[in-house]
């Protein structure tokens, strides 16, 4: 989070009118640790060629600001600060977080899609209208261009919206997703667990675990087409304790049975 703070990340996230925000993801830490392990790789690629190895530097608010790169452009070319824009785009075009219906015996936290209509790309706009079943927005002055509906989307979503609060948010993606809009369902922590996609590439996967039982893990997003990673489970704590002793250190079985009731190694908590 001070990371997050202190490279500008912060001053960019978050509702115009509210304070800055925390990224809901780890940016900090995980992007730190990516931009390491792509500078090592450098570094050993530098050194097959040349022999020579190198001493590798990541600093954490230098990472995270390599990563907010993109918002600085404005300020690059002005030297005024960006301001921060909720959920809308910097880029022109209309984007924003619709609400859809409630799901069933349940509240409306996360019931919303993310949708954006490219401004280089009409027949997104021309598709929404069929869409929601609106057609003459096609020639509403409000609408009918890019720079039109960016300065008026806050208009623009109350009217989407009264056709998807109707609808469930996966109905409304698969919608707009259909007709080549990009748009995304908001789903929670939980439902992105149960998803079923994720769970046919294996990134969601079950674990069986000896104390705590069967339970959802989420697994390694890279795949390497000759290597891939096995997910398996956390040793226990001193699982391999007699295995390391005997196969490392020489110690017998006996001999680790005996430290074992001396306390000096700890058995198997299961």
């Amino acid at each position: 989070p001070v990371a997050q703070a202190t490279s500008g990340a912060m001053s960019v996230t978050g509702d115009a009118d509210g304070p800055p925000t925390l990224n809901g993801a780890n940016i900090g830490d995980s992007g730190t640790g990516m931009h390491l392990a792509i500078a090592i790789l450098g570094a050993l690629v530098q050194r097959g060629r040349t022999g020579q190895g190198q001493l590798v530097e990541v600093a954490m608010q230098e990472a995270v600001l390599n990563l907010t790169r993109v918002k600085f452009t404005p300020t690059l070319a002005t030297g005024e600060p960006l301001q921060r824009t909720g959920n809308r785009s910097l880029s022109g075009a209309y984007a924003d977080v619709i609400r859809c219906a409630p799901r069933t015996g349940g509240d409306a936290v996360n019931e919303y899609v993310y949708l954006m209509l490219p401004p280089d790309i009409a027949a997104t706009f021309d598709a929404t209208c069929e869409i929601i079943g609106r057609p003459e927005l096609r020639d509403d002055d409000r609408f009918n261009t890019p720079p039109a509906r960016a300065k008026n989307a806050a208009a623009l979503t109350e009217i989407i919206e009264s056709w998807t609060r109707a609808r469930d948010k996966r109905e409304v993606m698969a919608a707009f997703a259909g007709r080549g809009i990009p748009c995304g369902a908001v789903f929670d922590t939980a439902e992105v667990l149960a998803d079923p996609h994720l769970r046919e590439r294996g990134t969601v996967f079950d674990l069986d675990h000896p104390t705590r039982g069967r339970f959802a893990m989420i697994g390694c997003p890279v795949r390497l087409s000759e290597s891939a990673v096995q997910p398996t489970r956390a040793p226990l704590f001193g699982e391999h304790t007699a295995e390391v002793l005997q196969s490392l250190a020489g110690y017998t079985p006996e001999e680790v049975e005996a430290l074992k009731r001396k306390k000096v190694v700890t058995a198997i908590r299961g």
